[in-house]
């Protein structure tokens, strides 16, 4: 009886044929150029330090990034664990950054050591944030989603601070296989080499890693030595592949999980399969994009391109994954006691708003030292300080708003709009509108921001609710948004025009330049936005109950929510579009509301949103002050109090198992 060939393995087979058409066709029309009687031929030297070089770092770079991924997710026991995901490859990236800036010497050394030491701090920060909670795969995809943005960011905030001299950089560590020698792939080679004899050496202690922390220590397996060994040799062959050739992203995802789609069940058959398809994936991808190529040459990076296929290939995935059994956001929460005077509490937070507003208007650095303003000074200050803070205030409080809203209609504590990518759909929007004309004013940008923080919204919540998706993975279909739109930044800004640094700007999230029409705007935008939310506050308290309930108490689930989700969506593309997607305030004041005790709608609703401007008024106070003369963009000081904000909230978790 003859066996049938599975349809994924045809599939992979037509994939790579696909590939080597491709590549076939430009090495012939290279070859056919030849003149062997030249001194120097010129299609020769394309042929041999350009063509061959750049396939054979395609294949290399794609199967050592399988490799990686698939150790990650076998150790981790995490099937959305990755370079990207994890934050690695943003970490050695901010890392080859600083180096280049401040330590050139170390690049000339060693740039793959730089890198590795990048990515090794990046996963050791995920590893401390998420050990009590057991590893869990909610909490680890989403404390390396944090760590990735926030080295993004500072790497945007480098590259403003020091103008062309990184750009380059930035335009290279979107993953451009552009090669002109043989030195790159003969670097990641030997290293996939070592990497693969390492893997088939350490498979049992691979193996056991798989089972629960009890069964492998019956097993006589050194659970952390193991565990620490192999996520160093996954961060070594993820690092090498950006040294070299900057960041690629979702590679080291897609090859594990087509590996097992395509019918690989043992390790032995994953550890073969992985690393030749992601060879094929990012081999293919790239022929893809020097097909498109124009006359002008390639203005997407194969690394941007990879990001722009993966995305909606996670989307696609995410209800076919099988998650693994662990502590979920299912599991009760510690509520704290609920306020006796809720609006006594409101009232108190608007008093330290108050306070904070006059703190950042009239204390701060000079020439001479700290000072408070007054008089003539006053009144030379406020013309730049009042809008930059009122801006900073009312958006904090839109982002807020915006967090509550998704939070209840979710059910979801760990939603909000910086997480679920409705900040980076708003980027999105923004850079099309900015890519059909670079002239666009301020009222084309909001209508940018919002169709795309809409859009990113609406298909999330889409695909949630037709592939019943829990908590767990509505936060996965957000990262996988937020890798989506953040390839189609980077594959603007990569066109290093006036537009690319405008998306910079915004993806630090600078109030540096904010004026009274934008701090106009914004203020508006909070009262358009609060005020039918105080009013929607009955379906606030009803939707979380779930769709049975909120029918049972006579209220239509599509119109409430499409209600609330049109308003948030508005909110954060408001926000967005005056202090980047990065601030984590959706996330933060929420949770400061509930643990003072407003839990009821309405009171948690005022208080999160003086939480979120306090927050943010705050954040712009210090990046003005701490590095005084220098400032940081508040977007990013605001994303780092986040940082230490969910650093908490993430150790709150339950102690690890066994």
């Amino acid at each position: 009886m003859t066996r049938r060939i599975p349809i994924p393995i045809l599939l992979w087979s037509g994939f790579g044929l696909f590939a080597c058409t491709l590549f076939g066709q430009k090495v012939a029309a290279q070859w056919s150029g030849l003149h062997p009687g030249q001194a120097v031929d010129l299609d020769r030297v394309i042929l041999f330090y350009g063509l061959l070089p750049r396939a054979a770092v395609a294949v290399l770079a794609g199967a050592a990034l399988g490799l990686s991924g698939l150790l990650l997710q076998r150790i981790l026991r995490n099937p959305l664990a990755e370079p990207s995901t994890l934050g690695i490859s943003a970490g050695a990236q901010l890392a080859l950054a600083l180096a280049t800036l401040y330590a050139p010497a170390l690049i000339e050394h060693s740039s793959a050591g730089v890198a590795f030491a990048g990515g090794t701090l990046a996963v050791a920060l995920i590893l401390a944030l998420t050990w009590r909670r057991g590893l869990e795969p909610v909490s680890v995809v989403l404390a390396g989603m944090m760590v990735a943005l926030t080295a993004n960011a500072a790497g945007a905030a480098l590259i403003l601070a020091n103008g062309d001299y990184l750009f380059s950089l930035f335009i290279w560590g979107g993953g451009s296989l552009v090669q002109q020698g043989w030195d790159p792939a003969i670097a990641i080679g030997w290293r996939l080499a070592v990497g693969l004899a390492a893997a088939v050496l350490l498979m049992r202690p691979l193996a056991i890693l798989s089972l629960d922390d009890v069964a492998a220590r019956g097993l006589g397996l050194s659970l952390n030595g193991s565990r620490f060994l192999l996520i160093a040799l996954a961060v070594w062959l993820a690092t090498t592949v950006v040294a070299e050739v900057g960041i690629i992203g979702f590679v080291g995802l897609a090859a594990p999980v087509l590996a097992t789609l395509s019918g690989a069940r043992s390790l032995k058959q994953k550890l073969i399969a992985a690393p030749l398809i992601g060879a094929v994936l990012l081999w293919l991808t790239d022929g893809l994009v020097q097909l498109a190529a124009g006359a002008g040459g390639e203005r997407v990076p194969t690394g941007a391109a990879t990001a722009l296929l993966g995305g909606p290939l996670l989307l696609w995935l995410l209800p076919r994954l099988r998650l693994f059994e662990w502590p979920s956001l299912d599991r009760p929460a510690h509520t704290a006691r609920r306020a006796v005077r809720p609006w006594l509490c409101v009232a108190m937070l608007a008093s330290a708003g108050v306070i904070a507003l006059a703190v950042a208007l009239l204390l701060g650095q000079g020439p001479h030292g700290w000072s408070l303003a007054g008089g003539d000074l006053l009144a030379d200050l406020v013309s730049w300080r009042l809008p930059r803070v009122v801006v900073a205030a009312a958006c904090g409080g839109m982002l807020a708003a915006a967090g509550v809203v998704i939070q209840r209609v979710t059910s979801n504590p760990l939603a909000s709009p910086e997480v679920l990518g409705i900040g980076a759909g708003a980027g999105a929007g923004l850079a099309a509108v900015l890519l059909f004309t670079a002239s666009a004013g301020l009222g084309w940008q909001l209508a940018g921001s919002t169709a795309g923080a809409l859009v990113a919204l609406a298909v999330i919540l889409v695909i949630a609710a037709r592939g019943n998706l829990g908590p767990e993975r509505l936060l996965f279909a957000g990262i996988a948004m937020n890798a989506l739109c953040s390839a189609v930044l980077a594959a603007v800004i990569a066109l290093g025009n006036a537009q690319s640094y405008r998306l910079l700007g915004w993806l630090t999230g600078s109030t540096i330049q904010a004026n009274w029409l934008e701090a106009s705007i914004a203020v508006i935008g909070l009262l358009l936005i609060t005020a039918p939310l105080l009013l929607a506050a009955r379906w606030l308290a009803i939707l979380p109950f779930g769709p049975s309930m909120t029918l049972a108490l006579g209220l239509s689930v599509r119109l409430a929510r499409n209600t609330l989700i049109l308003i948030a969506a508005f909110a954060s593309a408001v926000a967005a579009q005056f202090v980047g997607p990065l601030s984590f305030v959706g996330l933060i004041a929420p949770h400061l509301a509930r643990m003072i005790g407003l839990d009821r709608p309405r009171p948690q609703l005022a208080g999160a949103v003086i939480l979120g401007a306090l927050l943010m008024v705050v954040s712009d106070w210090l990046s003005r002050m701490l590095f005084f003369p220098y400032q940081l963009p508040v977007g990013l000081f605001a994303s780092l109090l986040g940082g230490l904000y969910l650093t908490v909230l993430l150790g709150r978790g339950v102690q690890r198992r066994g």
